[in-house]
């Protein structure tokens, strides 16, 4: 499997396990449900946290309501991520950056260029995905990545000197030379990668964590120990919710 192929199918996989969020992450409050997260003016209900989650539920491979801890653990990720989701959206607005119908139609065409005639959309019936729906979720992701990649391109730098230390450190005493039967330029553009990861990673979390101090963030304690059982602290730092890690 190419690894373009296999980005497709991640892609696919978080759009259609999120799907339910992708009218949500602007919701009007007003509409009787109490809010859970809200991000500025983004507004995210118990309601629809509940929608997503129990769809996550369908998907998981075994009963959560069975396992108590790790119900609560996989609650926490997804408000975790929502957070996370909703900064990054925000930010958004704020750079004024967003997704073209061209841009769209684009990576629309390329996920489905790897299905045969009419199997995908039978894939999202399957997942009771509306086409709506998943398109407007693919936007959602896209948008975040723009803002991402927009904010973070000029600190991912690698030099000759990082290619050179990670190949004395990781490759030549840990004696993986001889495993590696491919020429020096498919070795530096393997490093290549593994650095860019890893130093995206790390300008990520320092991102993050500094954004989220520009926004008011507020999560219902109320609401989320009615959900989860556990409590969220007034004075609990993002860090602590674990939202310091990078969309998928």
């Amino acid at each position: 499997m190419t690894e373009k192929k296999l980005q497709k199918i991640v892609l696919l996989s978080a759009l259609l396990i999120l799907f339910a969020l992708a009218g949500c992450i602007n919701s009007d409050s007003s509409s009787g449900n109490e809010p859970l997260i809200r991000v500025h003016d983004r507004v995210l209900t118990v309601l629809e946290f509940n929608e997503a989650f129990e769809f996550i539920q369908s998907v998981h491979p075994q009963n959560l309501k069975d396992h108590p801890e790790d119900m609560r653990d996989a609650q926490r990720r997804l408000l975790n991520q929502l957070t996370v989701e909703m900064i990054i959206l925000e930010r958004a607005d704020e750079l004024g950056l967003s997704i073209s119908d061209e841009e769209i139609n684009e990576a629309v065409n390329d996920i489905k260029s790897d299905y045969p005639e009419d199997t995908f959309e039978k894939t999202l019936l399957k997942t009771a995905v509306s086409y709506k729906l998943w398109e407007a979720r693919l936007k959602n992701r896209m948008l975040m990545q723009k803002v991402v990649d927009n904010e973070l391109k000029d600190k991912i730098v690698i030099t000759p000197e990082d290619i050179a230390d990670y190949y004395e450190n990781n490759i030549k005493t840990k004696g993986k030379e001889s495993e590696i039967a491919v020429s020096k330029d498919d070795i530096n553009e393997m490093i290549i990668k593994s650095l860019r990861r890893e130093k995206a990673e790390k300008a990520y979390k320092i991102w993050i964590n500094n954004l989220k101090k520009s926004y008011r963030i507020e999560i219902d304690s109320v609401q989320w120990e009615k959900i989860s059982g556990s409590q969220v602290r007034p004075d609990q730092d993002l860090e602590d919710l674990g939202v310091t890690q990078m969309p998928e």
